[in-house]
């Protein structure tokens, strides 16, 4: 019998599936459903302070100031609330770590939330950082120090793990977990998934892009797990994006990663898509002849035999210059 018992953030998960934070953990109920689908920690949906300022920002009355002080306070105190109700119900009913999740839009609030949450009882916590700089009088590397001056007010007053969630839209990751892991993070998820705006060019509107990832996404993740595991290997890696079926996961562990996050795939399947991914991950374990996931965990990372050559690669011409492409002749008419 395959062993596929884990580490992740100092936490001993039974086995590497982590359900990332979405609609399908945003009740106790449902993250009950995953741990009995085989999951090996839930992160709960996040809870946003820009999401409960758009919901003051639509009851504001600008006649009224003291009943806006007093809507400020309750909306706030309504929402954490909530989400403290949801901590402890999952806690109450769950045997798996639960692992809280927080944005902030105010250096204040990041603290708050994350000690709201560390009294509520979650085994960790994810920030969830990720913003899209647009400033003409942004100064390089503001977005990279952003998240280290984040991670060390929230370390000042939490004592449970905290891990990082990263956007792609970084100059250099290596540098960035580098200082992350020197300032207390347990550990990283690459990466999130933005939202994406598209345009509807029938009526000419915004909409929303494409929302799912698709399995070809998981490339990026595995480049830079495979970098910053070799390079800074004591701090804890997750792949998030483009984890679809079991062989996903080998790719993830074999990079450096100790987890991954899944949610797209289940989505579309369902929970009991956990259980096929397990038996698909123990089916290649068993052919390749491991026995647990510490035998094969960064096999193929950068510190590989061809993992330098291959993970700093940013153009095709190798690849290219051994393929004619196919194309057909013009038509003349």
């Amino acid at each position: 019998m395959n062993n596929l018992s884990t580490t992740f953030a100092g936490l001993t998960l039974r086995n590497p599936f982590i359900v990332s934070s979405s609609g399908l953990t945003d009740t106790a109920p449902k993250c009950l459903i995953l741990e009995e689908a085989g999951a090996g920690a839930v992160v709960l949906k996040s809870i946003f302070e820009e999401q409960i300022m758009q919901e003051h920002d639509h009851w504001y009355n600008p006649d009224n100031a003291e009943g806006d002080d007093y809507l400020s306070t309750y909306l706030r105190a309504h929402s954490l609330s909530e989400h403290i109700g949801l901590i402890e119900e999952a806690k109450r009913l769950c045997s798996i770590p639960i692992i809280a999740s927080i944005n902030c839009t105010t250096a204040t609030e990041w603290v708050q939330y994350a000690g709201i949450v560390e009294q509520a009882g979650a085994d960790a916590l994810e920030l969830n950082i990720m913003e899209v700089q647009t400033e003409m009088d942004y100064k390089y590397g503001d977005y990279e120090r952003k998240h280290i001056e984040i991670l060390e007010q929230v370390r000042r007053y939490v004592h449970l793990p905290v891990i990082v969630k990263l956007g792609m839209n970084l100059t250099n990751p290596v540098a960035l977990i580098n200082q992350l892991y020197a300032n207390g993070a347990a550990a990283v998820v690459m990466f999130n998934r933005p939202y994406r705006p598209d345009i509807q060019i029938e009526n000419v509107h915004f909409h929303a892009g494409e929302m799912w990832t698709r399995p070809s996404d998981i490339c990026d993740a595995l480049r830079w797990v495979g970098i910053c595991s070799a390079r800074i290997p004591n701090l804890g890696y997750a792949v998030s994006g483009g984890v679809h079926d079991g062989w996903a996961v080998v790719k993830s562990l074999l990079a450096g990663a100790s987890a991954v996050e899944v949610c797209t795939t289940l989505f579309w399947n369902g929970p009991h898509r956990i259980e096929v991914m397990k038996e698909q991950m123990m089916q290649w374990m068993e052919e390749h002849g491991y026995e647990n996931i510490g035998q094969f965990k960064g096999r193929m990372n950068l510190n590989a035999s061809e993992g330098s050559a291959l993970y700093e690669r940013t153009q095709f011409m190798k690849y290219f210059s051994g393929h004619s492409p196919r194309m057909r002749p013009l038509s003349h008419t």
